[in-house]
């Protein structure tokens, strides 16, 4: 007994009839979603590239105040958009204290104009449906 309930738990389980008719009616146009940049769907990181569409500089400080955020979290999201080359950061002292500025890249401007247009694209297949 304890055998066949060991040998029921392994096999996959079935779907339901109401989860495999709820997939078969998923229209063809949600499986046609543009795929969105990853690295800039997320909060943060969308919350910068935007602030900084809209001017030419801002330091650390007005980010993390903007955003409401912390100065871990903005760091953490800052460094992965430097890497990925859509931000440039400058940090310089001035009396003595240091401090961070940074600028939309022109691969970031386009980056984010993209993502625009696939986050348009999918509220237009929404709105259609």
């Amino acid at each position: 007994m304890v055998a066949r309930a060991l040998a029921q738990r392994r096999k996959a389980p079935a779907v339901s009839p109401a989860r495999e008719k709820v997939r078969q009616h998923v229209p063809a146009a949600a499986l046609e979603l543009p795929e969105l940049d990853r690295l800039i769907h997320e909060r943060i990181r969308l919350g910068i590239v935007s602030a900084l569409a809209g001017n030419a500089s801002l330091s650390f400080n007005d980010l993390k105040r903007i955003l409401k955020t912390t100065d871990g979290n903005l760091s953490v999201h800052a460094r992965k958009l430097e890497e990925a080359e859509y931000i440039s950061c400058l940090k310089y002292f001035e009396a003595r204290v240091p401090r961070t500025e940074y600028r939309l890249t022109p691969a970031g401007r386009r980056a984010l104009t993209q993502y625009l247009n696939q986050m348009e694209e999918w509220i237009r297949l929404t709105r259609d449906q």
